[in-house]
Protein backbone atom coordinates (compact mmCIF):
# COMPACT_ATOMS: atom_id res chain seq x y z
CA UNK A 1 0.00 0.00 0.00
CA UNK A 2 1.42 3.57 -0.81
CA UNK A 3 1.14 6.41 1.33
CA UNK A 4 1.54 8.47 -2.33
CA UNK A 5 -1.09 6.87 -3.94
CA UNK A 6 -3.70 7.21 -1.18
CA UNK A 7 -3.04 10.89 0.66
CA UNK A 8 -4.74 13.46 -1.08
CA UNK A 9 -3.68 17.42 -0.33
CA UNK A 10 -6.37 20.11 -0.41
CA UNK A 11 -6.49 23.63 1.35
CA UNK A 12 -7.30 22.13 5.18
CA UNK A 13 -4.22 19.98 4.50
CA UNK A 14 -1.62 21.71 6.68
CA UNK A 15 -4.24 22.44 9.55
CA UNK A 16 -5.15 18.49 9.66
CA UNK A 17 -1.38 18.05 9.98
CA UNK A 18 -1.17 20.79 13.13
CA UNK A 19 -4.18 19.40 14.66
CA UNK A 20 -2.60 15.47 14.48
CA UNK A 21 0.64 16.19 15.55
CA UNK A 22 -0.83 18.04 19.13
CA UNK A 23 -2.97 14.84 19.47
CA UNK A 24 -0.36 11.94 18.69
CA UNK A 25 2.39 13.82 21.19
CA UNK A 26 -0.20 14.00 23.54
CA UNK A 27 -1.96 10.78 23.67
CA UNK A 28 0.52 8.56 21.09
CA UNK A 29 -0.82 6.33 17.84
CA UNK A 30 -3.04 3.96 19.49
CA UNK A 31 -5.01 6.69 22.30
CA UNK A 32 -5.63 9.21 19.03
CA UNK A 33 -9.14 9.23 18.33
CA UNK A 34 -10.07 10.46 14.86
CA UNK A 35 -12.51 12.84 16.60
CA UNK A 36 -10.36 14.26 18.84
CA UNK A 37 -8.02 14.93 15.43
CA UNK A 38 -10.96 16.51 13.39
CA UNK A 39 -11.62 18.57 16.38
CA UNK A 40 -8.04 19.96 16.93
CA UNK A 41 -7.75 20.14 13.43
CA UNK A 42 -10.93 22.60 13.51
CA UNK A 43 -12.37 20.16 10.26
CA UNK A 44 -15.38 17.78 10.17
CA UNK A 45 -14.41 13.92 9.90
CA UNK A 46 -15.24 13.63 6.47
CA UNK A 47 -12.97 16.44 5.94
CA UNK A 48 -10.33 14.13 7.75
CA UNK A 49 -11.16 11.16 6.14
CA UNK A 50 -11.15 13.06 2.50
CA UNK A 51 -7.13 13.10 3.02
CA UNK A 52 -6.26 10.71 5.16
CA UNK A 53 -8.30 7.62 4.89
CA UNK A 54 -5.95 5.66 7.46
CA UNK A 55 -5.21 7.07 10.90
CA UNK A 56 -1.58 5.05 10.04
CA UNK A 57 -1.38 7.18 6.85
CA UNK A 58 -2.03 10.19 9.00
CA UNK A 59 0.51 9.39 11.71
CA UNK A 60 3.40 8.58 8.80
CA UNK A 61 2.40 12.44 7.42
CA UNK A 62 2.83 13.99 10.50
CA UNK A 63 5.88 11.59 11.64
CA UNK A 64 7.50 12.37 7.88
CA UNK A 65 7.33 16.18 8.52
CA UNK A 66 8.46 16.81 12.03
CA UNK A 67 11.27 14.39 10.68
CA UNK A 68 11.93 16.58 7.78
CA UNK A 69 11.52 19.83 10.34
CA UNK A 70 14.62 18.39 12.74
CA UNK A 71 16.56 17.49 9.93
CA UNK A 72 16.67 20.82 8.19
CA UNK A 73 17.00 22.58 11.85
CA UNK A 74 20.56 20.15 12.31
CA UNK A 75 21.84 21.00 9.34
CA UNK A 76 21.19 24.63 9.50
CA UNK A 77 22.34 24.33 13.22
CA UNK A 78 25.63 22.57 12.12
CA UNK A 79 28.92 24.80 11.37
CA UNK A 80 30.61 22.19 8.69
CA UNK A 81 33.45 24.60 8.78
CA UNK A 82 34.72 23.52 12.11
CA UNK A 83 36.98 20.69 13.17
CA UNK A 84 35.90 17.03 12.88
CA UNK A 85 35.29 16.61 16.73
CA UNK A 86 33.19 19.27 16.59
CA UNK A 87 30.99 19.07 13.57
CA UNK A 88 30.69 15.13 14.97
CA UNK A 89 29.50 16.57 18.66
CA UNK A 90 26.89 18.68 17.00
CA UNK A 91 25.97 16.02 14.46
CA UNK A 92 25.71 13.15 17.42
CA UNK A 93 23.28 15.60 19.54
CA UNK A 94 21.05 16.16 17.26
CA UNK A 95 20.58 12.74 15.79
CA UNK A 96 20.00 11.63 19.24
CA UNK A 97 18.00 14.23 20.37
CA UNK A 98 14.98 13.52 17.83
CA UNK A 99 16.03 9.66 18.33
CA UNK A 100 15.10 10.01 21.94
CA UNK A 101 12.42 12.69 21.80
CA UNK A 102 8.80 11.18 22.25
CA UNK A 103 8.01 12.07 18.59
CA UNK A 104 11.12 9.89 17.83
CA UNK A 105 10.30 6.89 19.94
CA UNK A 106 6.75 7.09 18.67
CA UNK A 107 7.59 6.92 15.02
CA UNK A 108 9.78 3.98 14.87
CA UNK A 109 7.86 1.85 17.23
CA UNK A 110 4.71 2.62 14.65
CA UNK A 111 7.07 2.27 11.65
CA UNK A 112 8.32 -1.14 13.26
CA UNK A 113 5.07 -2.79 13.94
CA UNK A 114 3.37 -1.99 10.51
CA UNK A 115 6.02 -2.73 8.55
CA UNK A 116 4.68 -5.54 7.01
CA UNK A 117 1.16 -4.31 6.46
CA UNK A 118 2.90 -0.78 5.40
CA UNK A 119 6.38 -1.23 4.17
CA UNK A 120 6.68 2.06 3.26
CA UNK A 121 6.10 3.76 5.86
CA UNK A 122 9.17 3.06 7.35
CA UNK A 123 10.80 4.26 3.77
CA UNK A 124 8.96 7.11 3.91
CA UNK A 125 10.39 8.23 7.48
CA UNK A 126 14.23 7.22 6.00
CA UNK A 127 13.87 9.70 3.28
CA UNK A 128 12.30 12.46 5.27
CA UNK A 129 15.09 12.94 8.00
CA UNK A 130 17.95 9.83 8.56
CA UNK A 131 18.35 9.94 4.83
CA UNK A 132 19.28 13.60 5.08
CA UNK A 133 21.43 13.58 8.17
CA UNK A 134 23.53 10.53 6.37
CA UNK A 135 23.58 12.77 3.49
CA UNK A 136 25.40 15.94 5.48
CA UNK A 137 27.70 13.65 7.21
CA UNK A 138 28.81 11.69 3.78
CA UNK A 139 29.70 15.48 2.60
CA UNK A 140 31.23 16.37 5.75
CA UNK A 141 33.51 13.87 5.77
CA UNK A 142 34.44 14.03 2.17
CA UNK A 143 35.25 17.74 2.59
CA UNK A 144 36.97 16.84 5.95
CA UNK A 145 38.95 14.06 4.16
CA UNK A 146 39.90 16.56 1.24
CA UNK A 147 41.78 19.15 4.13
CA UNK A 148 43.43 16.33 5.18
CA UNK A 149 41.68 16.14 8.67
CA UNK A 150 40.24 12.69 8.64
CA UNK A 151 42.06 9.36 7.25
CA UNK A 152 39.00 7.62 5.62
CA UNK A 153 38.71 5.46 2.69
CA UNK A 154 35.00 4.23 2.66
CA UNK A 155 33.40 7.34 3.40
CA UNK A 156 30.08 5.58 3.50
CA UNK A 157 30.69 3.23 6.10
CA UNK A 158 32.55 6.07 8.54
CA UNK A 159 28.93 7.69 8.23
CA UNK A 160 27.05 4.54 9.51
CA UNK A 161 29.56 3.72 11.64
CA UNK A 162 29.25 7.69 13.42
CA UNK A 163 25.42 6.60 13.87
CA UNK A 164 25.74 3.69 15.13
CA UNK A 165 28.20 4.45 18.29
CA UNK A 166 26.30 7.51 19.03
CA UNK A 167 23.35 4.46 19.92
CA UNK A 168 25.62 2.54 21.57
CA UNK A 169 24.13 1.64 24.95
CA UNK A 170 20.67 3.98 25.20
CA UNK A 171 18.63 2.87 22.03
CA UNK A 172 18.95 -1.08 23.40
CA UNK A 173 17.31 -0.07 26.52
CA UNK A 174 14.69 2.09 24.66
CA UNK A 175 13.90 -0.74 22.68
CA UNK A 176 13.86 -3.96 25.31
CA UNK A 177 12.26 -1.25 27.80
CA UNK A 178 15.04 -1.48 30.18
CA UNK A 179 14.12 2.60 30.69
CA UNK A 180 11.72 4.72 29.18
CA UNK A 181 13.71 7.80 29.15
CA UNK A 182 17.07 9.68 28.15
CA UNK A 183 18.95 12.58 30.20
CA UNK A 184 20.98 14.62 28.09
CA UNK A 185 23.95 13.82 30.69
CA UNK A 186 23.61 10.45 29.21
CA UNK A 187 23.74 12.06 25.41
CA UNK A 188 26.47 13.55 26.01
CA UNK A 189 28.78 10.60 27.63
CA UNK A 190 27.55 8.80 25.10
CA UNK A 191 28.34 11.28 21.61
CA UNK A 192 31.30 12.25 23.64
CA UNK A 193 32.07 8.28 24.00
CA UNK A 194 31.36 8.05 19.64
CA UNK A 195 33.31 11.15 19.00
CA UNK A 196 36.47 9.61 20.86
CA UNK A 197 36.31 6.44 19.29
CA UNK A 198 35.89 7.47 15.90
CA UNK A 199 38.57 10.24 16.46
CA UNK A 200 40.78 7.28 17.52
CA UNK A 201 40.26 5.21 14.40
CA UNK A 202 40.33 7.94 11.42
CA UNK A 203 41.80 11.11 12.92
CA UNK A 204 45.13 12.50 11.68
Amino acid sequence: MSTQATVRKGRKFDQVIDGARDIFLRDGFEGASVDEIAREAGVSKATLYSYFPDKRLLFIEVASAQCGRQADEAVLSIDTSRSPREVLSQAGHKFLGFLYSEMGQRIFKICLSESERFPDLGQQFYQSGPMIMRRVMVDYLSAARARNELQVDDIDLAADQFAELCKADLWPKLLFGIQSTVTEAEITRVVDGAVDTFMARYGV
